[in-house]
């Protein structure tokens, strides 16, 4: 296998060139509750825009993620009553960062939000790629 270079991208045996960048794994991390006075209509335009900044991260030739795919099941699984509610805060953002530990970086959409920004930080801290607009993602070939 030939070595990797910064970016995910690999060099070619023997020459050095750049031939190909190889799919990263990026965490889409927008607003959820942030601006909604936790209205669920406002809470599912929030994820809406994550998960068509998710299609547009796949389209782009990377696996998207969100931690809202991962938090949400285990919330109610673990007998949420409502948003803000223990078990939704021992799982909403752990997990998110969580699963970030395991991406290569992250998308910040939207606007104001603390999870979002906190999961900009963890990323910074990490070492990982934090990308501000679609138009930072590389594509792959």
């Amino acid at each position: 296998m030939s070595p990797r270079r910064p970016g995910g991208c690999r060099a070619a045996p023997g020459d050095g060139t750049i031939r190909s960048m190889q799919p990263l794994m990026i965490l889409v991390a927008g607003p959820y509750r942030s601006g909604t006075d936790d209205d669920p209509l406002r809470i599912q335009a929030n994820v809406d825009a994550m998960t068509e900044a998710s299609l547009a991260v796949f389209r782009l030739g990377h696996l998207p993620v969100m931690g809202e795919w991962f938090a949400l099941p285990l919330i109610e699984a673990a007998g949420s009553t409502g948003i803000g509610d223990a078990a939704f805060e021992e799982i909403f953002h752990p997990i998110a960062e969580r699963v970030l530990a395991r991406c290569d970086g992250v998308l910040r959409i939207g606007g104001p939000s603390a999870g979002a920004d906190r999961m900009v930080e963890v990323a910074e801290r990490l070492g990982k790629r934090v990308f501000r607009g679609l138009a930072e993602i590389p594509t792959t070939d």
